[in-house]
Formats: structure tokens, sequence, C-alpha cells
């Protein structure tokens, strides 16, 4: 039997109806790369047993979203900036994100999901970092073509001895990066596992993990069935949650 993977999900309103659902490059990826069956998460904090949904899944995977996590979750004030938001998904990924980590459930954080991490272990973030001063602008282009909007960008080296460098050597690497948000005050607990040349945080993992755990700031589901870093880091998840 395929081993089971849970994906997180976003709210979308529309048509008078929220929306529990996820972007189908991470079911493709899992699915098609990993080797699992991907099962969706809805965001429904109060009423989900997170010990009895991780009892029966093999690993969890945290997506990436449009949304950014609610800045007083991290003990800032919200403004115009930081919007769009999604508190059920809030709701849920954060405390899954624990219990995940608690329970030795390998997981593997995507873009918001990596940030997701951070907070969820007590860091912080910064919002439009490409108006700090020495950053790069890490936002996607303006394009109607998605294969445009998620090129691969800039590139990153990982820390060496670190769970990415297991994964896909010490050499930089290229990678898509599509964000305004970014880690600030790394998590006690977390590892930085890359950077990026302007010192962005680009991937971390959780120090003495009983599991698999990695966040990673880009998006290797958007190109892991053709980009070989993309598809090594799902290889790689694949194995770890057939262990």
């Amino acid at each position: 039997m395929k081993p089971l993977v849970l994906v997180t999900a976003d709210v979308v309103q529309t048509g008078g109806y929220n929306w529990h659902g996820a972007i189908d490059t991470y079911l493709k990826a899992v699915s098609n790369i990993s080797g699992a069956q991907p099962l969706i998460l809805p965001d429904l904090a109060t009423e989900t047993d997170f010990e009895s949904v991780l009892s029966r899944v093999d690993g969890v995977v945290v997506t990436g979203s449009k949304s950014n996590v609610f800045p007083k979750v991290y003990g800032q004030e919200p403004t115009q900036s930081h919007e769009p938001y999604d508190h059920d998904r809030d709701a849920t990924t954060l405390p899954l994100i624990r219990s995940a980590i608690a329970r030795g459930t390998p997981l593997l954080a995507i873009c918001r999901g990596h940030q997701e991490l951070n907070v969820a272990l007590g860091g912080t973030l910064h919002t439009e970092i490409q108006e700090n001063t020495g950053i790069m602008d890490h936002r996607a282009v303006v394009h109607p073509d998605q294969d445009v909007r998620y090129k691969i960008a800039h590139t990153i080296t990982p820390v060496k001895d670190g769970l990415l460098a297991r994964i896909l050597g010490t050499t930089p690497i290229a990678i898509n990066s599509l964000h305004r948000q970014a880690i600030d005050r790394l998590a006690d607990g977390l590892s930085i596992e890359a950077t990026a040349d302007d010192g962005t945080i680009e991937a971390v993992s959780v120090d003495n993990a009983k599991a698999f755990a990695l966040g990673v700031q880009w998006h290797p589901e958007y190109w892991a069935a053709s980009d070989p870093v993309s598809k090594q880091i799902f290889e790689f998840f694949g194995s770890v949650i057939r262990d």
C-alpha cells in the first residue's frame, strides 16, 4: 500500500461557500514523485483530533499559499502590508506542525509552511523583505504564465553537514523563490540549512527531531517532475515516509 501523506489546505471563499483545498502541484508531487497517497486536511481546528489524524498517516506536507500568517500569532501588529490572511489555516497548521514534530511524523514545509514552521516554534517573520536594504526582490514576476512566475530565480548554498546537504550536497543550487515574507528571528529549536546570497533564510530543519523535519522557502513542488533539485527533495521525502 502507498504511504499516506497529509497535505494542508487553504480556505477560499467563492460562490457563497468556504472551500478547503490544496493546489494540485503539491498533490501531484506527493503522488508522482514521493510515491504516496495525498490526503487534504481541512482547516477545522476545533473539530480536529491531531493525534488521531497523525496516527493514521506517514508524513505531512505543509503547503505554500497566497495568504500570510496573521502577525499577532508571532507578536506583531497586523498592517495592510501583511495581508491577505487565512485565520482558519493558522489555527490548524500551527498545532499540526507542533504535533507532527512531537510525534515524530516526517514533515516537509514549503514556502508559507516554512514560515509557519518557524512561527509554530516561537520565531517571527519579516514582512515585505524586498523593502529592506540589501535584500533582493524575492517576489514572483507579474505574468499570466505560471511557468514564468515559478521560474528558477536565484541560488542558495546548503550548509555543510546539514539535512539539506544530505539530500542535495553542498554546492550552490538554483531554486524558484516566490515570497514577500521571510524568517526574521529564527525559532529556538531550528537550524539554518541554507541561505540566499542576500542572507535570507531559505531552508531550516528541526534540531534533534525524531524524524525528518525540513522547511524550504522556495517551491520544489512546482518543478518536481523535471528539475533535478526539486525532484530529489520529494524523492527523499518519499524514502523517509517509508522507513
